[in-house]
């Protein structure tokens, strides 16, 4: 783009095309309206809803009385007609630990794969990736099944926890928190991999050579020459798989036998089987700030570090 004065005022040459900043700035407008719609419809207008409801009532038959109170929030704390309850902290608490949990395995697991991957010749690079992928493609409550499956009673899994006494005789590794977490990990590898395998590949290499020809460690080799040049890519899938891990409820709900309480499954509760919809937005809202509130943290300790 390139700008040339003029007594009639500024002109602009936009792609061979004579045009003013005025112009130019209202058809970037016309660009940005689709997007802005987009957001507004899908996310603006829901999110202002959800905030309206949470301070509504229940009324007797499942409908929504708009009398205006904190009554949802209180119990959202744990505070009801019977006084105060732990419950409600409790399964936010968990939910927290389980996708913590998730995450830091995702992570243990995705580097040295990343790794592996980056190494591979060019032309079985991206065989790999796509076998990283194909999960992908069949649907997550078909993969959750399969899981059920595995971990059955008749499956090799299962034969073995009963030899080694981690679980009774005839007995399954489901419904259980092992179970859970099995099926968490599987669903969210990949949005680990992908990223690390991104910042992996533009690796400085030389870097490193630098840290060995100085007699460093392994282990301060990587933190000092590896991990530096990999956070930009670690912090994409730590916020990919932290954010959904939240709020997952299909996965508790089918491997943990509707026993392992997170608080996806509460909101799914709310809003199908009690119809209490003022009190599934006010939980709603309050995982949005508590994940809100997690990121905060992580981004202040990660300060300086470009998300690509």
């Amino acid at each position: 783009m390139q700008t040339t004065p003029s007594s009639l005022g500024r002109l602009v040459v936009w792609f061979g095309e004579l045009t003013t900043p005025g112009r130019l700035y209202r058809r970037g407008l016309w660009f940005l309206l689709p997007a802005v719609i987009w957001i507004l419809g899908l996310l603006v207008i829901p999110g202002l809803a959800l905030v309206a409801l949470s301070f509504a009532e229940r009324g007797q038959y499942g409908d929504v009385l708009w009398n205006w109170n904190l009554e949802n929030y209180s119990r959202l704390l744990g505070y009801g007609i019977f006084g105060w309850s732990p419950d409600t902290i409790l399964i936010l608490l968990r939910s927290l630990w389980v996708a913590f949990v998730t995450t830091v395995i995702c992570v243990v697991l995705a580097y040295p794969l990343a790794f592996f991957i980056a190494t591979q010749p060019p032309r079985t690079r991206y065989l790999w990736l796509a076998l990283v992928i194909i999960p992908f493609w069949t649907n997550l409550v078909i993969r959750t099944y399969a899981w059920q499956m595995l971990l059955s009673p008749e499956f090799p899994f299962a034969k073995v926890a009963q030899v080694l006494g981690l679980i009774p005789a005839d007995g399954a590794l489901y419904p259980s928190a092992f179970a859970v977490y099995i099926g968490m990990v599987t669903a969210f590898l990949p949005f680990v991999v992908m990223p690390l395998f991104s910042s992996v590949e533009r690796l400085d290499w030389s870097l490193v050579e630098a840290a060995q020809d100085l007699y460093s460690s392994r282990v301060r080799t990587f933190f000092q020459g590896i991990w530096p040049q990999t956070l930009p890519g670690l912090t994409v899938g730590i916020i990919l798989t932290f954010i959904p891990a939240m709020g997952m409820f299909v996965i508790p709900d089918l491997l943990g036998g509707a026993k392992y309480l997170l608080v996806g499954n509460l909101i799914q509760q709310q809003f199908y089987s009690s119809r209490d919809y003022p009190y599934g937005a006010a939980v709603s809202l309050g995982l949005m700030i508590l994940t809100l509130f997690g990121l905060a943290i992580y981004r202040r300790r990660g300060q300086g570090v470009e998300l690509v």
